[in-house]
């Protein structure tokens, strides 16, 4: 249980196996098993989220307590906390589990689950859910838009204006076009297939690495990352992180994509040595990059703040009104259907 700073955000990853959720049909009166759950929320969720948990169950706010303080809180709420709402950020790790001894469920606010000890919720016999698919296009829809911002530099002419130099200096400079754009993508899992769709709009050629060949696409598969990056002009990442998949872009891959290649990380920002990035980007090694994760959120390395052909948000992929109703509604029908016996909606133990 290592204190963080809480953050709201999530994303999808290759392995969302579970079957299309059915929607979450609010109730006004919640039932009675409801009303007596203990339900500890890591982090500080959207208003509707933490409304809705407030008014139906017993909540217990984590996030308000002070990181140092958090064994303390955790003591003294043990015996009532049944169920834990976590996320990207702040999860539910070996140590968290064992402080809760009547843990039952773990309803994660996120597709990810690299912030849940799995093995440590398959030993105690904890259900553990996930918020797959509903956020599957925002992710898709950010992750062509962050590619077409870097080759296009949008962010950069967007400062041109604003700064008065286009009329001081004349017309911005020539970028590079997205269509047509061999697309590499690591990870083929609903994500990384929801950004092969759209990029195909584009007439992009796509390719892709994986476990396995998927034999169901006839996208040309690579069974190496290095390979992947040496034959595409724009490497996105949308794979789950995992002991295997962190680092998989490192030094070789980068300087396979190449001072004309571009990477973008939409996945969890571990999938990438920060470190070694800076030093491409900054060598010239690597062509630019725009990224939605990183690896120590929310610090971001200072160096890349003053590079032109680097695009940064704050890990928003599912960050819109509509995508986290949806994720919360499969939150709460979770903690619903475990409180009633009733079937999951998104098991993924």
């Amino acid at each position: 249980m290592k204190p963080t700073k809480c953050r709201v955000e999530e994303r999808g990853t290759e392995d969302d196996r579970n079957p299309n959720p059915k929607p979450f049909t609010s109730l006004t009166t919640p039932p009675p098993a409801m009303e007596s759950l203990g339900v500890l929320l890591t982090f500080p969720a959207n208003s509707y989220l933490e409304e809705e948990l407030n008014k139906r169950c017993k909540l217990f706010r984590l996030w308000e307590t002070p990181p140092e303080n958090w064994r303390q809180f955790l003591r003294a709420n043990a015996g009532s906390i049944r169920a834990l709402v976590g996320n990207s950020t702040v999860g539910a790790d070996a140590e968290m589990i064992d402080a809760l001894p009547a843990l039952e469920i773990v309803a994660s606010f996120s597709v990810g689950l690299d912030k849940v000890d799995l093995a440590k919720c398959r030993e105690r016999r904890i259900r553990v859910t996930n918020t797959p698919d509903v956020l599957t296009d925002d992710v898709a829809d950010l992750a062509i838009g962050l590619a077409i911002a870097t080759m296009r530099r949008i962010c950069e002419a967007d400062r041109y204006v604003r700064s008065g130099a286009w009329n001081a200096k004349g017309d911005y400079k020539l970028t590079s076009k997205f269509s047509g754009k061999t697309i590499g993508i690591i990870g083929l899992g609903r994500i990384g297939l929801a950004i092969a769709k759209r990029a195909e709009a584009f007439d992009c050629p796509i390719s892709y690495y994986s476990r396995s060949e998927k034999p169901q696409t006839n996208y040309k598969y690579y069974s190496s990352v290095v390979d992947l990056a040496a034959n595409c002009h724009i490497l996105i990442v949308a794979c789950a992180l995992t002991e295997e998949t962190r680092h998989i872009v490192n030094r070789e891959v980068m300087d396979a994509l190449g001072p004309k290649g571009v990477l973008v990380n939409i996945g969890r920002g571990p999938h990438v040595d920060e470190a070694e990035l800076v030093s491409a980007l900054i060598e010239g090694r690597l062509g630019g990059a725009a990224l939605d994760v990183f690896e120590h959120e929310p610090h971001v390395p200072e160096q890349l703040f003053g590079l032109e052909n680097v695009v940064l948000v704050p890990h928003v992929g599912s960050a819109t009104w509509e995508t986290r109703k949806e994720m919360a509604d499969l939150v709460l029908g979770n903690l619903e259907a475990h409180a009633t016996n009733k079937p999951l909606l998104t098991p993924v133990l």
